[in-house]
């Protein structure tokens, strides 16, 4: 997608650099930089720190660690305790374990001297497949949208409302949620976004930056205004994302998408979860019991970064000094509350059957 008129990936290979360019997501909405990672540590920071973020940017990302990891040391050893390293960094995203056995896979039976060219070509494949894995789900989700313009009257829009960031930034580009929107919009469908902010991190805002910037209609909204928007008959439709999906349906997402999805089932708002297929985790059917849920530091609750009056990026407290903050990053949606999952094969039904019948080579 495009900043400022200049495409841009959420992470890219820089030939000149020999090195792993990123957009630092720590400032955005409010400063757009962009890092270069150089070592192993910073590998891990930057997934640790959310300098990236989302489920398949992280992934990505990790693919290029294992990348450096085999350029250093092409070791069995070597790889395996970077495998070790960055897997520890988040325990929700199934994509991050995905991304790191799929290259542990690949470069093992390999001699010791071709593993890091093939490390390097394999992160670039990773990447290249996220971004056309994500353009899909966005055709198939297109077809949603379309589906609701057709029963309204002309020119009024379909009103969206998502949670988090699912958007181009979460992912190597396109993004899950999003995806749809662009597609509607370039399609000339017109659209209103209700975006939830997401706090703790407020990652919302990156959605409203994302949209603002492809000039998509939008509203920047508190997590709680989701339910009175849907009794009052003003979402169509809602469109999360997911860090992790299970072999019956169940989704794992930001924290305040369970909530969303039972106001959701209440209103008879359909409430579909985009996902592509390396997000499916076929060894839990269990989300709620058996998904670890990241637990983040409290200062993300208790302390709010903003642009101040002067212009300058700050962090404020917002809460009394002796009272401390509790932070699960993600709840679990049960596939019961989902009307459909959006991936890069079509839509299926939120359920083991579904996902078997679209995914059989996967299941």
């Amino acid at each position: 997608m495009k900043v400022n008129g200049t495409h841009y990936r959420s992470l890219w290979w820089d030939n000149s650099k020999d090195a792993l360019q990123i957009i630092d997501q720590r400032w955005l909405p409010h400063d757009f930089c962009i890092q270069q990672l150089d070592t192993l540590s910073d590998y891990a920071n930057a997934i640790v720190e959310m300098r990236v973020r989302g489920a398949p940017l992280i992934g990505a990302t990790a693919a290029y660690g294992m990348a450096l990891a085999a350029r250093l040391d092409a070791s069995d050893a070597h790889l395996n305790a970077v495998w070790d390293q960055l897997n520890a960094t988040r325990p929700t995203a199934i994509n991050l374990k995905w991304a790191l056995d799929r290259c542990r896979a690949a470069l093992l039976p390999l001699p010791v001297d071709a593993r890091a060219n093939a490390a390097l070509s394999l992160a670039h494949a990773i990447s290249d497949e996220d971004v056309e894995i994500n353009r899909r789900i966005g055709e198939h989700g297109l077809k949603l949208i379309m589906d609701i313009a057709k029963n309204k009257p002309e020119g009024e829009p379909v009103r969206l409302l998502t949670h988090c960031n699912a958007g181009w930034i979460a992912t190597v580009d396109w993004g899950t949620a999003t995806s749809p929107m662009y597609h509607a919009h370039d399609a000339g469908v017109p659209i209103h976004v209700w975006v939830d902010e997401t706090r703790p991190r407020n990652q919302g805002a990156l959605t409203a930056w994302e949209l603002g910037s492809h000039g998509i209609s939008h509203t920047y909204i508190t997590d709680n205004a989701g339910g009175h928007l849907m009794q009052h008959g003003q979402v169509d439709l809602v469109i999360t994302g997911t860090d992790r999906t299970t072999r019956q349906g169940d989704v794992c997402n930001k924290i305040g998408t369970y909530l969303k999805a039972l106001a959701a089932k209440d209103n008879d708002v359909p409430f579909y979860v985009a996902l592509p297929s390396p997000t499916i985790d076929w060894t839990v059917r269990d989300g709620v019991k058996e998904i670890p849920i990241e637990e983040r530091d409290a200062r993300e609750v208790t302390h709010v970064q903003g642009r101040m009056e002067d212009g300058t990026i700050d962090v404020t407290q917002v809460t009394p000094l002796e009272t401390s903050g509790g932070n699960p990053a993600f709840d679990v949606t049960p596939n019961r509350l989902v009307t459909g999952l959006i991936t890069e094969r079509g839509i299926c039904e939120a359920s083991e059957e579904g996902l078997c019948d679209l995914f059989p080579d996967l299941a």
